[in-house]
């Protein structure tokens, strides 16, 4: 546990049972207010001969539990523990010590808060969804809050991430949080590493581990090569890979043990894409989500400013940008016209399989020189980097060097035919439901674009999709690619590039700038095919290898 936490139980706050809820709270109440007086009578006692890094140590460990408690008093699900946290807190500010407040806006700096479900505003089936996330972690994420925009997925992903990370499985509690930071800390994205950097002490996990990949296991540090190969080049990934990692000796993996390890990597690689994409803000209780400095009368000072926590006036900018509305009303016109001439073009001719072969080809070679015209370099933290290798290595290098990615082919090799069942055999379950997330995500519809209704989107959906996986190398012998040119623009797939192989260089501009009369849920579930279509495209590259070392 964190310091300052060492006797405090969160625990009892995530039951059902609101007189556990209760006992919890006042025992939270309790805790906080004798740390409260302490640290009040010692600033009162003057000429105190007291040790000042005892008190700062002191002060730094009820900082930390006044953080959790804004943050329970802005995103429990239950009623009464929000109440009693914000109580709590202000009990604490009468006795003259400082709280903490909120920075930003919300769960994400693209969307404006008001769109977003408010926490004690959900419906009863929503309430037991949050119910249920947050009785399994102690939190309501800002993934979840922006994810429930579409409540049948995030149902599915929760369902899958509980699965992954707290149920019977091959790998042991820690090494589970240990591998989703490996994958995080490969796209620098700090959101999900500080996560599971305290899920995993909260497991009982070794705090030496997180001073660099090089004081964690062997075992573990073997599977750095897999992690970066499969975050950046999955394509070249072999079974030489996967025999290293299972003949290590004393340090071997089982095959059960890789292919939840694998899972892992793909879930969180992808989950990455996703923070990144929809511009996730920091924790309310993590670095970044919470300030103890008083607001300023205009609400907030040029510190603020410059670290990108604006005002809601300056924030709440329509999604169009500058743009004006007549412009993007036409682009979302366009595109409907040319999903009526695509659907015109194939009900009357079919191209042959060589034209077809021919048109994927062109569009796997284009792909690699859509970049965005910021690309730049992004130095990663020192506190991300030690959790893995070779930093240098990334999607860019290769692509820019005009190296090819081979073809790998759908019909030789799929999920439904051959990844599905391989999952399900070394970890069972976990196939049903990752094959249940991918279906949802693929086939979610509300058959509504931007402003119209009643549209049919399967044929947009789908070259997102193909697009996404044609970026790795993956055809559809039966899908015609000359469609995507058609059906998605340049900023479009500047952004899509950009979310699923450099996530870490997404800008808001990038988000504004596709799809502009859109609405923010549209952009959302652009996001969940993005995941899922990546997901896919790294499971079966190292799924496949697999298979070839057991044959």
């Amino acid at each position: 546990m964190a310091e300052g936490e060492n006797e405090m139980r969160w625990d009892g706050l995530c039951s059902r049972d609101s007189t556990a809820r209760e006992t919890a709270l006042e025992n939270i109440r309790q805790i906080i207010l004798r740390k409260t007086e302490y640290l009040r009578s010692v600033k009162e006692t003057p000429y105190c001969p007291s040790d000042g890094l005892s008190n700062a140590v002191s002060l730094d460990g009820l900082n930390k539990l006044l953080a959790h408690l804004l943050m329970l008093s802005k995103r429990c699900p239950f009623k009464d523990v929000r109440e009693k946290s914000e109580f709590i807190l202000k009990s604490v500010q009468e006795l003259g010590i400082r709280i903490p407040r909120p920075l930003g806006h919300g769960p994400s700096r693209f969307i404006p808060e008001k769109e977003i479900l408010q926490v004690g505003s959900e419906d009863a089936q929503m309430h037991a969804l949050f119910s249920d996330s947050f009785a399994a972690l102690g939190r309501l994420d800002n993934i979840t809050l922006v994810m429930v925009f579409h409540p049948q997925y995030l149902e599915s992903f929760l369902k899958t991430q509980h699965y992954l990370l707290q149920m019977d499985g091959p790998l042991p509690l820690h090494y589970r949080h240990y591998i989703g930071i490996m994958a995080a800390a490969r796209h620098q994205c700090s959101y999900l590493v500080n996560l599971h950097v305290n899920d995993f002490l909260h497991v009982g996990g070794d705090p030496k581990w997180l001073n660099g990949l090089e004081n964690a296991p062997r075992k573990l540090q073997n599977l750095g090569e897999l992690n970066k190969v499969l975050a950046h080049r999955p394509w070249l990934i072999t079974k030489e890979h996967i025999e290293g990692l299972l003949k290590a000796e004393e340090h071997s993996w089982s095959l059960a043990e890789l292919v939840h390890a694998v899972v892992l990597l793909t879930h969180y690689h992808s989950l990455a894409s996703f923070t990144f994409g929809c511009g996730i803000s920091p924790e309310i209780h993590c670095d970044g989500g919470h300030t103890f400095r008083p607001p300023s009368v205009s609400n907030y000072c040029i510190c603020d400013i410059t670290n990108g926590n604006h005002s809601v006036d300056e924030m709440q900018v329509n999604s169009a940008g500058n743009v004006p509305v007549s412009d993007s009303f036409f682009e979302v016109e366009a595109l409907m016209e040319k999903m009526r001439q695509l659907q015109e073009c194939r009900d009357e001719e079919e191209a042959s399989q060589e034209e077809m072969a021919s048109r994927f080809e062109i569009e796997k070679r284009e792909s690699m020189f859509v970049f965005s015209s910021d690309d730049e370099e992004v130095t990663p933290a020192r506190d991300v980097s030690r959790h893995f290798e070779d930093t240098s290595y990334g999607y860019k290098d290769f692509s820019r060097h005009g190296i090819q990615v081979p073809t790998f082919r759908v019909q030789d090799y799929c999920w439904e035919d051959h990844g599905y069942s391989l999952v399900n055999r070394l970890y069972p379950d976990v196939g049903q439901l990752i094959d249940e997330k991918f279906h949802i995500a693929y086939n979610l519809t509300y058959n509504t674009m931007a402003m119209h209704k009643d549209v049919d989107t399967s044929m947009l959906r789908r070259a997102i999709w193909n697009y996404i996986q044609c970026m790795f190398g993956i055809r559809y012998d039966d899908y015609d690619y000359g469609e995507i040119n058609q059906l998605l623009d340049r900023s479009f797939k500047v952004y899509i590039k950009t979310v699923v192989c450099t996530p870490e260089k997404v800008t808001k501009r990038m988000y504004d700038s596709f799809w502009r009369q859109f609405k923010h849920s549209e952009k959302v579930h652009v996001n969940l095919l993005l995941i899922e279509a990546r997901m896919q495209a790294e499971l079966l590259y190292a799924l496949r290898a697999i298979t070839r070392y057991m044959t």
